[in-house]
């Protein structure tokens, strides 16, 4: 679901892309028909689009915030991917005055790099292709400045919009010009590419970290007690009550580090003092922690939970 032009000249460099994300969310074979049908050109509006999924069961989610094309000062990239089911595919486009780098990688391993002098290079789906090469055929021509380049491919994406909902009205267009030759183009390219895939690497590394802490904080909120039996009184002063945690139950901070096993010592608080005997059993019922016998409110700042 993407559209990103890139015209690649010996005094500058243009890019545009659009900001189209689309979801498809449902059975296989059925994304696999809507998605013929987009694709073909069967489907040419959003209200098609929506209707054609309702038909087939398939939720869509669709966004036009999705920035494909950056300016990183001197140098213009733009990326289209594909999510796979354990991996992402991503072909990028490196662009300066006099040169070009075609990158392909999954995850962040570069699988294909090729180079160029100057061309005008299309991303996109078969049809998004065809019809923006249409469109430039017609509205281009010889001898042309920065600027207008930059207002043919305005045109172009607001045309393929307006012929396919893979594509949003909405984009972007940067416009640079710095003075180079293709030797040197291709090593500013070079270093950029190295620069911007570590940055991806450790993006993706970060990203795989909090997925990790996640999958844990699911895990260990699960074992969180709602239900049951804690402990049982041991000793009682004022408003704090110790308590011996029961067989099967620890308590943990904040960040899941055991604090207490059982059979161990904890202190809990009671809202307002109230008369207790040694041996009362302390409970949490319908998620709130109390003395069972009179149902007298206990408070602690840690997180009782089933032993693993």
């Amino acid at each position: 679901m993407s559209l990103i032009i890139t015209y690649i000249g010996s005094k500058g460099c243009v890019m545009a892309g659009d900001r189209r994300s689309i979801g498809f969310l449902g059975d296989k074979d059925q994304r696999e028909l809507l998605e013929e049908d987009l694709y073909s050109g069967k489907i040419k509006t959003d209200e098609e689009l929506t209707k054609r999924a309702k038909e087939l069961g398939i939720n869509l989610k669709i966004t036009d915030e999705s920035q494909k094309v950056r300016n990183l000062d001197k140098v213009l990239v733009g990326e289209v991917k594909v999510r796979a089911t354990h991996e992402t595919k991503r072909k990028r486009i490196y662009a300066t005055t006099n040169g070009y780098y075609q990158v392909e990688l999954t995850g962040s391993e570069i699988e294909n790099i090729k180079s160029g002098k100057t061309s005008i290079v299309i991303f996109g789906n078969k049809l998004t292709k065809e019809i923006a090469g249409k469109r430039l055929k017609k509205h281009w021509k010889s001898k042309i400045s920065l600027e207008k380049v930059g207002e043919i491919f305005e045109n172009v994406m607001r045309e393929v919009a307006e012929a396919t909902p893979s594509v949003s009205p909405q984009y972007d267009v940067f416009i640079i010009h710095p003075q180079m030759d293709h030797k040197q183009a291709l090593e500013l390219l070079r270093t950029t590419i190295i620069s911007d895939v570590k940055e991806l690497e450790k993006w993706r590394e970060s990203l795989r970290q909090e997925m990790l802490s996640q999958q844990r904080d699911i895990q260990m909120a699960n074992r969180i007690i709602t239900q049951g039996e804690v402990g049982r009184v041991k000793k009682v002063e004022d408003d704090k009550v110790e308590v011996i945690l029961s067989e099967g139950v620890e308590a943990l901070n904040m960040d899941w580090n055991v604090l207490a096993k059982s059979g161990a010592t904890i202190i809990m608080k009671m809202e307002e003092p109230t008369s207790l005997s040694l041996g009362d059993l302390v409970v949490i019922e319908d998620e709130n922690l109390c003395i069972k016998k009179n149902k007298t409110p206990l408070s602690c700042d840690i997180i009782l939970c089933k032993s693993e």
